[in-house]
C-alpha cells in the first residue's frame, strides 16, 4: 500500500518484515511474477527510465532473466527434478547469452565453483535430489547470475544455508553488486544477514513501509516501535537466555493462549514424555555411517559412492537438548534420519533406551511411537488434501492411543490448544495457515503419539524472527513440561546456544567437537569451530 522505494546501480537494499508484511509481494511485481488474484492497482515501476509495469508479456518476457534476475526461496520448487542441474544452467546461459554448448558449460562449471559447490565439475551432472538443501540454494542463486542481470530480486536467498555458505553468498553477492554495478532486492527476515550486507534497509509491516533509511542508522536508531520489537526478537549469541523476547506486534490471528498443564494428570503425560523415567541416557549413536550409491554398476568398479557419515558416536541424556551444527551437506539431517529410523546405516548402531532402533518386534513399535521428527519445510510435510484435525489425528489412530473417534477428536483439540492454535484450527486445510502455524501444526502432529525423543531438523529456518521466538519458546515449554529429550539441529548458531545444552560440530560427515554449549561458544577447541563462530552476521546493536 503506497510503497515508495527506490535502488540504484551497485546499491543493495534490504526488506524485512514478519511472514506476510508485503516483501515478497514487491520483489514478484517488479518481475512480472505477481499470482492472480493479485494485481498492480496504483502506482508505477520504472526500470532504467522506463515504466515496464505495464509491457506487454511478450516485452516482459525478454527482461525477465537477462536484465532482471530472481532468486526464489524454496529452491526445490525452482528447480526441474527431472533435469540434471547442468542442463538447466546451459539452457539459462545460451538462452540469453548466446553462446555454445561446450562455452555454456565450461562457464557452468565457472559459476558453480564461484558460488562454492565443491568439485563443479562432477556435480554439474547430478540432479537436484542428489544435492543438500543449502547446495540447492546455490544453484539456484548460479541459475539466477547466469544472465549477469542489472538487477538482482533475491527473495530470502539464504534461508536455508549454514553460517559459512551464508558468508560465502553474502561476498558474491557484494562483489557482484559493486564490480558489475547489479542493483540488488534483498528479501529477508533475518536482521543479522540485513545488517551485513544491505546498504539500505525497509521495514514493512502490513504492506507497508513503516520505516527506510541507511541500515546503520535503522539498525542502531530505530523510529518504529515494530522496528525495535524486531531487533527484540533476534537470538543473541553472546550469552544464553531462558526466553525469547516475543514481539508486541506478532500477527497470528489464529493463535490462543496455551494453557499450563498438569503433566502427570494430562494425556500427554500418560506412557509419554511425563511417565516413568527408565535409561538416564536413552539415546546412543556409536560409529554411525552412511553411503550413498550415485552411480550404480554391476561392477563393483564402476560403481560410484558418496560417503555422507564417517564414525559419528555421540550419545543425548534424559530431558537434554544436544544440538548439531555444521555446514550444508555436512552429514547433520542424514544422521537425524538414521537416528529416527528413516535411513538404515551403513555401519554403526543406534540405541534407544536399550533396543537398536530399526529393529523388529513389539520394541521397534514402542520406538516408532516414541521417536518422532519435526521437518524443516512446514509447506511440504504436511499433506495438503487433509483436515489439519485428520493430519494430527492420524498417529493417534495408527497407534491405538485412543479408545473411540470422540476421545481422539478431544485429544485433537487438547493439542491444538496446546500449541496455540485453538479447536477450531482441526476443520480446516493446511494452506490457510501461515508458516508459523503450519510449523505449530508440525510440532501437535509430533506430539500426538505422545513421544519422549523429539529429533528438529531445521525448525525454524523459514520463519521470521518474531514466529521463530513463538516456536521455540513453546518447544522450550513442551520440554520442561513434558521432559522431552531433543536432538536440534540448525544452521542458525544464536539459536543453537539459546535451545541446546550441548553442542556437536560437523564437517564432512564427521562430528569434530561435542561440548556444552557455552564452553564451545567461548573457547572453542576446533579450528572449524572457530570459523564457524567467527562467519555469524555481526549485528548492529540499537541504542
Amino acid at each position: 500500500r503506497g510503497i515508495d522505494l527506490t535502488v540504484g546501480r551497485g546499491e543493495i537494499l534490504g526488506i524485512v518484515g514478519e511472514s506476510g508484511a508485503g516483501k515478497s509481494t514487491i520483489g514478484y511485481s517488479v518481475i512480472g511474477l505477481l499470482e492472480p488474484p493479485g494485481e498492480i492497482i496504483a502506482g508505477t515501476i520504472d526500470f532504467d527510465g522506463g515504466r515496464i509495469d505495464d509491457l506487454p508479456a511478450e516485452h516482459m518476457r525478454k527482461l525477465r532473466g537477462a536484465r532482471i534476475g530472481i532468486v526464489f526461496q524454496d529452491p526445490m520448487t525452482s528447480l526441474n527434478p527431472l533435469l540434471r542441474v547442468g542442463d538447466q544452467l546451459t539452457e539459462t546461459i545460451r538462452q540469453h547469452r548466446k553462446t555454445g554448448p561446450d562455452q555454456a558449460r565450461n562457464l557452468a562449471i565457472s559459476l558453480l565453483d564461484d558460488v562454492g559447490i565443491p568439485d563443479p565439475a562432477t556435480r554439474i551432472d547430478h540432479y537436484p535430489h542428489q544435492f543438500s538443501g543449502g547446495m540447492r540454494q546455490r544453484v539456484v542463486i548460479t541459475l539466477a547470475l547466469a544472465a549477469e542481470p542489472d538487477i538482482l530480486i533475491a527473495d530470502e536467498p539464504t534461508t536455508a544455508l549454514d553460517v559459512s555458505v551464508q558468508a560465502q553468498i553474502l561476498d558474491l553477492l557484494r562483489r557482484l553488486c559493486k564490480a558489475r554495478g547489479i542493483g540488488v532486492i534483498f528479501v529477508t527476515h533475518d536482521i543479522g544477514v540485513i545488517s551485513e550486507i544491505s546498504d539500505r534497509v525497509a521495514v514493512m509491516l502490513d504492506g507497508l513501509v513503516v520505516e527506510v533509511g541507511a541500515t546503520g542508522q535503522v539498525l542502531a536508531r530505530p523510529e518504529h516501535a515494530y522496528t525495535r520489537a524486531l531487533m527484540a526478537a533476534v537470538p543473541r549469541s553472546d550469552k544464553r537466555l531462558e526466553r525469547f523476547p516475543r514481539p508486541d506486534f506478532v500477527r497470528e490471528k489464529q493463535t490462543v493462549r496455551r494453557r499450563q498443564i498438569n503433566v502427570r494428570t494430562h494425556w500427554l503425560g500418560h506412557d509419554g514424555g511425563g511417565g516413568e523415567l527408565r535409561d538416564a541416557v536413552p539415546v546412543r549413536v556409536e560409529n554411525l555411517s552412511k553411503r550413498f550409491v550415485i552411480r550404480h554398476s554391476v561392477f563393483p568398479s564402476l560403481r560410484r559412492e558418496f560417503q555422507a557419515v564417517s564414525e559419528v558416536s555421540f550419545d543425548i541424556r534424559r530431558g537434554e537438548t544436544l544440538g548439531l551444527v555444521g555446514e550444508s551437506g555436512s552429514g547433520k539431517s542424514t544422521v537425524a534420519r538414521m537416528v529416527c529410523g528413516l535411513y538404515a546405516p551403513s555401519e554403526g548402531h543406534v540405541f534407544y533406551e536399550g533396543g537398536e532402533v530399526g529393529s523388529k518386534g513389539a520394541a521397534a513399535t514402542r520406538m516408532r511411537r516414541e521417536i518422532q521428527m519435526i521437518f524443516q519445510d512446514p509447506y511440504s510435510s504436511l499433506n495438503r488434501r487433509m483436515r489439519i484435525g485428520d493430519i494430527v489425528a492420524e498417529p493417534i489412530r495408527h497407534h491405538r492411543l485412543a479408545g473411540s473417534r470422540d476421545e481422539c477428536d478431544r485429544i485433537v483439540a487438547d493439542l491444538l490448544d496446546h500449541v496455540e492454535l485453538g479447536s477450531q484450527a482441526a476443520h480446516r486445510f493446511p494452506h490457510e495457515f501461515s508458516g508459523g502455524q503450519r510449523q505449530r501444526i508440525s510440532i501437535a502432529r509430533a506430539l500426538a503419539s505422545r513421544p519422549r525423543f523429539l529429533i528438529c531438523d531445521e525448525p525454524t529456518s523459514a520463519l521470521d524472527v518474531s514466529v521463530q521466538a513463538q516456536i521455540l519458546n513453546l518447544l522450550k515449554d513442551l520440554q520442561s513440561e513434558l521432559h522431552l529429550t531433543m536432538l536440534f539441529i540448525s544452521h542458525d548458531l544464536p539459536v543453537i546456544r539459546q535451545m541446546c545444552d550441548r553442542v556437536g560440530v560437523m564437517k564432512d560427515g564427521r562430528l569434530v567437537e561435542l561440548a556444552r554449549t557455552e564452553r564451545l561458544f567461548d573457547t572453542p577447541e576446533h579450528d572449524y569451530t572457530r570459523h564457524l563462530l567467527s562467519l555469524m552476521p555481526k549485528m548492529i546493536e540499537a541504542v
